[in-house]
C-alpha cells in the first residue's frame, strides 16, 4: 500500500504539470488571437508629419498619442502644413494651455523638426556641391580635392561666435533647464542637432565651450544678453524664437530685455508664445513683437482642473497653520509634496522646522546659489527628498511625476501664479491634490482667486484643529455669507447719491434724519452751548435731539468747547474754575529783534582769527 500510494504521489505532480501546461498554452493562444483581432492604435506623432528621429525619442519616452495643445499646435508651427499657408512659410502662434498639458513638447517638437530638416538640406547641398568639384577636377585630369578638415572648436586660433538657428527663452533658470534637459532627451536619436543652455549662476567658460556648433539655445535674458554684448554669441540668425512663460517674464522685468532680444532677432521667421495664462499686456506685448499672430487656447485658467483636487483650511494663526501642515504631511498617501512659502525666510524657517520635526525637507529660493538648486532639484526628481519648501521660483518649470501633493503655506502674491503652482501635481493626466492654507488676513487674496479662476473654495475643517474665528465663505457682495452676517448690501433700502443722505446720518448730521451732505444748512444756525464735555440734552438717544438748534442744522460759526480755553475769547471763561488762567502760549523772549529767533551765532575762535591783508 505504500509504496502504491508512493507511485501514485511520484505521477501526480506530472499529472497537474500537464494540466498546467496546457492551461497556459491555452492562454497564450487567446492572447496571441486578442492581439491579431485588435488593431494597433496608430502612432500620433507620425500623423503629424514629425521626423521619424523624433518619433522614435518621443516613443523612447512612453508616449504614442499627443496631447490636445500638442495636437493643434504642432501643424501650424511647421511650414505650410496648416490650411491656406504658402509652402515654406511660418505662422506666428500665441498658444495658452493649462500647466502639465504639454507645451514643452509642442513647441520643442516643431522647431527640431525644421532644424533636422534644415541640417538635412545643408548637408545634402555641401554633399552635392563636392561632387561637382570632384567630377570637374577628374574631367580636367587634376586630383580629386579633399574634404575640409574638421577644426577642433576649443582651440582658441579656431573660436568663432555661435550663430544658433533657434532661441528659447525662459524666466527662471529651472525653467530653462527643464526645456533643455526636455529639448536633449528628444534629440538622442538626432545626428549633429546640438543644445546648448545659458542660465545666470554657472561659469562663463564652461556655457561659452558648450555654446560651440550649437542648433538651439535654451536661455534666460540676463545671462543670454551678457554673452552677446561681450561677441561670445550672435543672435542675427536666429530663425525661430520661443518665449516659454511670456506672463512672467514681465512680473520679473524682462520687458526692456525683451524688446532687446527682439530687435537682436529681427530677421527670424516665426515667434512663439507660451503660457498657461494670458493677461491683456501680454497680448500688447505680442502685437509689438509678432505678425498677426494667430491665437490657440485649450484649456483656459477659468476651466476646472479635473485631475486635481483643491481643498481650503482657514487658520486661526501662523501656530495653527503649522499644525495643518503638521497633519496633513503624516499623511501616508503622499509620495513627494512641495509646500510653497511666500518669502525666502518662510521658506528657510519652514524648512528647518520640518527637518527638526523629522521630515526629509528642503529649501529652494532665489537666494541659493545655481549649484546648491541645482542638486536640490536633482535629488528630488531622484526621489531622495520628498517635500520641497519653495518660493514661486518653483512655481514653474518643475515636471516631476511623483509629485501628488502641494500645499499653499503662504499664499501667492498674484492670483494667476495659483494656477502655476497647483500645476506641479496632476502632470500628464495623474491626480494631484492641492490643499491651501489661509488666515484671515488672507481673505482678499483667496477671494482674487476665486475671482481669477471662476471657482469657489469648499473650506474643510480637520476633527480637532477646527478654527476658533468665524471666516468668510465667499467676497462680501456676491451673494454668499460673510462670517455668517448675511449678503451686504443685498437687504438694503436704496438711497440717494447724496454723501451721507438716503436713511443714513449726514457728516456730523442727525443719525436718524434724512439730511445728506447737501442740505445740512437747511434749517438756519445750528447754536450748540457746549462742545466736548458741555451740555447735552440727558433724554433718550432714540429721539435724537440735542440742545440748541435743529437736527439737521450745521453752521461753520464756532462752537463752544473744551478748546475755547485756548482761543481767547473772553465769553470763554474756563468751567468752574477747573483750569487756571490763560497765559500766553510760545511767547518770544523779549528784547530779541525778530529775523534770527534768538541767540546770533559767533564762532569762537573769532578774536583769534587776524584779518589777512593783501599788499
Amino acid at each position: 500500500m505504500t509504496d502504491a500510494f508512493d507511485v501514485a504521489g511520484a505521477f501526480t505532480p506530472a499529472e497537474n504539470i500537464s494540466t498546467a501546461t496546457s492551461h497556459d498554452a491555452a492562454s497564450v493562444v487567446a492572447e496571441v488571437n486578442a492581439d491579431i483581432d485588435t488593431p494597433e492604435v496608430p502612432n500620433g506623432f507620425v500623423t503629424l508629419g514629425l521626423a521619424s528621429e523624433l518619433v522614435h525619442a518621443v516613443k523612447d519616452l512612453g508616449y504614442t498619442q499627443p496631447t490636445s495643445v500638442q495636437a493643434k499646435t504642432i501643424p501650424l508651427a511647421l511650414p505650410g502644413d496648416a490650411d491656406g499657408q504658402k509652402a515654406g512659410k511660418f505662422i506666428d502662434l500665441m498658444v495658452s494651455s493649462q500647466t502639465g498639458s504639454g507645451k514643452t513638447a509642442a513647441f520643442l517638437l516643431p522647431v527640431l523638426h525644421t532644424l533636422l530638416k534644415q541640417q538635412a538640406q545643408a548637408e545634402a547641398d555641401e554633399r552635392a556641391a563636392f561632387e561637382r568639384e570632384v567630377a570637374e577636377a577628374t574631367a580636367r585630369g587634376e586630383a580629386p580635392p579633399k574634404r575640409p578638415k574638421r577644426k577642433d572648436p576649443t582651440n582658441p586660433r579656431n573660436f568663432k561666435a555661435p550663430a544658433p538657428g533657434a532661441l528659447i527663452v525662459c524666466p527662471t533658470r529651472e525653467l530653462a533647464q527643464q526645456v533643455a534637459n526636455d529639448a536633449i532627451d528628444l534629440v538622442r536619436h538626432c545626428r549633429g542637432l546640438r543644445i546648448a543652455n545659458i542660465v545666470g549662476g554657472m561659469p562663463y567658460q564652461l556655457q561659452i565651450a558648450k555654446l560651440q556648433n550649437a542648433n538651439l539655445v535654451v536661455a534666460t535674458p540676463g545671462r543670454l544678453l551678457d554673452l552677446q554684448r561681450s561677441m561670445q554669441i550672435k543672435l542675427d540668425q536666429v530663425q525661430f524664437l520661443v518665449v516659454d512663460e511670456a506672463d512672467r517674464m514681465l512680473d520679473l522685468g524682462f520687458s526692456d530685455d525683451l524688446a532687446e532680444i527682439n530687435q537682436l532677432t529681427i530677421a527670424r521667421k516665426q515667434t512663439m508664445m507660451f503660457s498657461a495664462t494670458f493677461a491683456p499686456r501680454i497680448q500688447q506685448l505680442a502685437a509689438r513683437v509678432m505678425r498677426e499672430p494667430q491665437r490657440i487656447t485649450i484649456d483656459s485658467p477659468q476651466e476646472k482642473h479635473a485631475n486635481i483636487k483643491q481643498v481650503l483650511f482657514w487658520a486661526d494663526n501662523a501656530h495653527h497653520k503649522r499644525k495643518l501642515l503638521d497633519h496633513w504631511l503624516r499623511d501616508t498617501t503622499i509620495n513627494q509634496a512641495i509646500v510653497f512659502a511666500s518669502t525666502q525666510i518662510e521658506c528657510d524657517g519652514l524648512a528647518n522646522d520640518l527637518q527638526q520635526d523629522g521630515f526629509d525637507a528642503v529649501a529652494l529660493h532665489g537666494a541659493l546659489s545655481q549649484g546648491l538648486r541645482n542638486r536640490r532639484l536633482m535629488a528630488l526628481r531622484n526621489g531622495q527628498v520628498q517635500i520641497l519648501v519653495a518660493t514661486d521660483v518653483a512655481a514653474r518649470g518643475i515636471d516631476v511625476p511623483t509629485i501628488t501633493h502641494v500645499f499653499n503655506f503662504g499664499l501667492p502674491m498674484k492670483a494667476e501664479d495659483y494656477t502655476h503652482r497647483i500645476g506641479r501635481t496632476g502632470r500628464a493626466g495623474r491626480d494631484g491634490l492641492a490643499v491651501t492654507f489661509a488666515e484671515i488676513r488672507d481673505r482678499r487674496r483667496i477671494f482674487d482667486i476665486e475671482a481669477y479662476s471662476r471657482q469657489h473654495f469648499k473650506s474643510e475643517t480637520i476633527p480637532g484643529l477646527e478654527p476658533q474665528q468665524r471666516f468668510p465663505e465667499s467676497r462680501p457682495g456676491t451673494g454668499a455669507s460673510f462670517g455668517g452676517r448675511g449678503n451686504h448690501g443685498a437687504d438694503r433700502a436704496p438711497r440717494d447719491r447724496n454723501f451721507g443722505g438716503g436713511g443714513r446720518p449726514g457728516f456730523g448730521g442727525n443719525r436718524g434724519g434724512n439730511a445728506g451732505f447737501a442740505d445740512r444748512n437747511a434749517a438756519g444756525p445750528r447754536i450748540v452751548g457746549g462742545g466736548f464735555g458741555g451740555d447735552r440734552d440727558n433724554g433718550p438717544r432714540g429721539g435724537g435731539h440735542r440742545d440748541g438748534g435743529d437736527n439737521g442744522g450745521f453752521s461753520y460759526a464756532r462752537k463752544g468747547g473744551f478748546n475755547d480755553r485756548f482761543a481767547g475769547r473772553a465769553d470763554a471763561a474756563p468751567r468752574g474754575g477747573d483750569f487756571a488762567a490763560r497765559k500766553p502760549a510760545f511767547a518770544k523772549p523779549s528784547g530779541v529783534k525778530p529775523g534770527n529767533a534768538g541767540k546770533v551765532f559767533v564762532p569762537r575762535d573769532t578774536k583769534k582769527r587776524v584779518a589777512r591783508t593783501f599788499d
